[in-house]
C-alpha cells in the first residue's frame, strides 16, 4: 500500500491555505475516501459536502488538481501520485467553509424559469424520438459541475447576467416539449444571456452524466433566439401578434 500527498483547501470567506496531508491508497480508492479518511484521522473538522458516494446526487463536487470533478467517481488510480494532488472548492461560488461552497445562487436563477406548461388541446401522446430528445436533459444531478467551469462565470463573474450551462440545459428540456406551448427565448435573450456563450464546450467536458450540454442543449437553443430575434418574417409577426411557437 502506498500513500499519497493531499494539499486541501482550509479556509473561509475570509481567506485560508494548502494544507498538507499524507493518505494511504488502497486498490478501488476515490478522491472521496482519501476525504474520509483525514476526517476519520487527521482533521475531524474539515468541511466536506457529500451524500450519496454513487455518483448521482452531485454534493461532493470540488476542484481536484484544478478541474472541477465529483470527488466520488475521481478514482486515485487515475491520478499522478508522485506529485503532491491538490484538492480545493469550486472557484465560480463563494466559499463556506474548506470545500464546501454556497450554490443557492443557482436556486434564485431556477426559479426564474416558467415551469412546463402544457398545450390543453392536444392528446397526451410523444413518439420515442420526442422521449429520447428531452430525457437527456433530465439526466442532470446539479452537481454544478459544468457552472463552475464555465468561463462566463468563473472568470467574468457575468452571475446576474447569466443563466449558465446547468439552466440552459433545463430550459432546453421545456424548449423541445412537444407538449410544451411556452417560448422562453425571452428570457434567455434579455435574463440569462445566452449570448454571452461562446460554446467552448468546456461544460461538456466535465458533465458527470455525458449530456451533451453545447451541441444539443445550447445551440439549438441560440438558433431558437436567433430565429425569434433576427429573423425578419418572425421579428414582424412576433410584433404584432404575440403566439406560441411551434415546437
Amino acid at each position: 500500500m502506498s500513500d499519497a500527498i493531499f494539499k486541501i483547501f482550509r479556509g473561509d470567506r475570509g481567506g485560508g491555505k494548502l494544507v498538507e496531508y499524507q493518505v494511504p491508497i488502497a486498490p478501488g480508492m476515490v478522491v472521496l475516501d482519501a476525504l474520509h479518511y483525514i476526517q476519520a484521522h487527521q482533521a475531524p473538522d474539515l468541511a466536506v459536502r457529500w451524500n450519496c458516494k454513487a455518483g448521482k446526487c452531485g454534493s461532493c463536487s470540488a476542484e481536484v488538481n484544478g478541474r472541477p470533478r465529483l470527488t466520488c467517481k475521481t478514482r486515485m488510480d487515475a491520478l499522478p501520485l508522485n506529485e503532491p494532488i491538490t484538492v480545493q472548492p469550486m472557484k465560480s461560488f463563494p466559499i463556506i467553509r474548506d470545500l464546501v461552497t454556497d450554490v443557492s445562487w443557482n436556486y434564485r436563477v431556477n426559479r426564474k424559469i416558467p415551469p412546463f406548461t402544457p398545450r390543453a388541446d392536444v392528446e397526451w401522446k410523444m413518439g420515442q424520438r420526442d422521449v429520447d430528445r428531452v430525457q437527456e436533459f433530465r439526466k442532470c444531478i446539479e452537481c454544478f459541475l459544468c457552472q463552475d467551469v464555465c468561463h462566463v462565470l468563473r472568470d467574468h463573474d457575468k452571475g446576474e447576467q447569466f443563466g449558465g450551462p446547468r439552466f440552459f440545459v433545463r430550459i432546453a428540456g421545456l424548449e423541445m416539449h412537444p407538449l410544451d406551448r411556452l417560448s422562453r427565448t425571452d428570457l434567455l435573450k434579455n435574463e440569462m444571456g445566452i449570448g454571452l456563450c461562446n460554446i467552448t464546450k468546456c461544460c461538456t467536458e466535465v458533465c458527470p452524466e455525458d449530456i451533451h450540454i453545447t451541441d444539443n442543449a445550447i445551440i439549438p437553443l441560440k438558433e431558437r433566439v436567433v430565429d425569434d430575434y433576427y429573423d425578419p418574417v418572425r421579428w414582424f409577426l412576433r410584433k404584432i401578434k404575440r403566439q406560441p411557437k411551434d415546437k
